[in-house]
C-alpha cells in the first residue's frame, strides 16, 4: 500500500508531473477520439491541472511544458499501433493517480525527465 506524500513537489518535480499529465492527456484524446489538443487547450489544461494541485507556473513555462507535453504524445502515438496507444493513454491517465503504480507510467516519467533534461527551461 502506497502512503500519500504531502510535501511540496520541487520546481523540478512540478514541471515532470506536468508534462506527464499533459501528455496522458493528449495522447488519450488522440487515441480515443482521434484529436489532438490545439495549444490553447494545452495551455487551459495546464492551467486548470495547476490549479487542482494548487501549484502555479508562470505562462511562459507553462506553454513550454505544454509544447513539449505535444512533442512527447505525438512521439509515443508515432511508435505505436492504435491498440498499444490505447493501453499506454489508459496506464498513463490511471497513473495520475498517486495510488496507481504501473511500470509503463514510470518507463513515461523517465522519458518526462529525459525531455527536460534535453530541453532545459531557457532562465533555469
Amino acid at each position: 500500500m502506497r502512503v500519500r506524500d504531502d510535501t511540496p513537489p520541487t520546481p523540478r518535480g512540478l514541471a515532470v508531473a506536468l508534462l506527464f499529465a499533459l501528455a496522458a492527456h493528449r495522447l488519450h484524446g488522440y487515441c480515443e477520439h482521434g484529436h489532438w489538443l490545439n495549444d490553447a487547450q494545452g495551455a487551459s489544461l495546464a492551467a486548470d491541472w495547476l490549479a487542482r494541485a494548487k501549484n502555479a507556473l508562470p505562462l511562459a513555462e507553462r506553454r513550454r511544458l505544454s509544447a513539449l507535453s505535444d512533442q512527447l504524445a505525438r512521439q509515443i502515438a508515432g511508435s505505436l499501433s492504435r491498440e498499444a496507444g490505447l493501453y499506454a493513454a489508459h496506464e498513463m491517465m490511471e497513473a495520475l493517480d498517486p495510488n496507481y503504480h504501473s511500470e509503463l507510467a514510470q518507463t513515461m516519467l523517465a522519458e518526462c525527465e529525459k525531455l527536460l533534461d534535453d530541453k532545459p527551461c531557457p532562465s533555469g
